[in-house]
């Protein structure tokens, strides 16, 4: 049984808590074996079959392969972990988190200097201004 969790209502966020990291262990294990060099190689080579050795779900497999971080959020990936696929490619972590709020790496970069992210619409559900 999950225990209450009052964070659950913040519109756009998702917490990485213990039921997170059960869901997304196999996903996050995959993201590490990146650090090897050897393993880099093999995935590159043939992303379906590395995938394909790792029991991850099939939704979680075809986020990692549409380089949808967000999607590999919800299926329990963990940024720190999800990183490692971006190394992978030759992307910078900066640009790996503007394509996950649809921004160019510019963009992203501008928005960040200026203070992040408007707090409007990211409150708790409820919260008064």
């Amino acid at each position: 049984m999950a225990l209450d969790k009052p964070y659950k209502d913040i519109p756009g966020t998702t917490i990485f808590d213990a039921e997170q990291s059960r869901k997304g262990y196999h996903l996050n294990q995959f993201c590490m074996s990146l650090m090897k060099a050897d393993n880099r190689v093999r995935f590159k080579a043939d992303e379906r079959a590395y995938l394909d050795e790792w029991p991850m779900t099939e939704e979680q497999k075809l986020a990692v392969l549409a380089r949808d971080l967000n999607r590999c959020i919800a299926a329990g990936g963990n940024i720190y972990f999800l990183a490692k696929i971006g190394a992978t490619d030759g992307k910078s972590f900066q640009q790996m988190a503007g394509s996950m709020t649809g921004m160019s790496e510019e963009a992203y970069r501008v928005m960040m200097i200026a203070g992040g992210r408007a707090i409007e619409g990211n409150r708790y559900l409820g919260e008064s201004k």
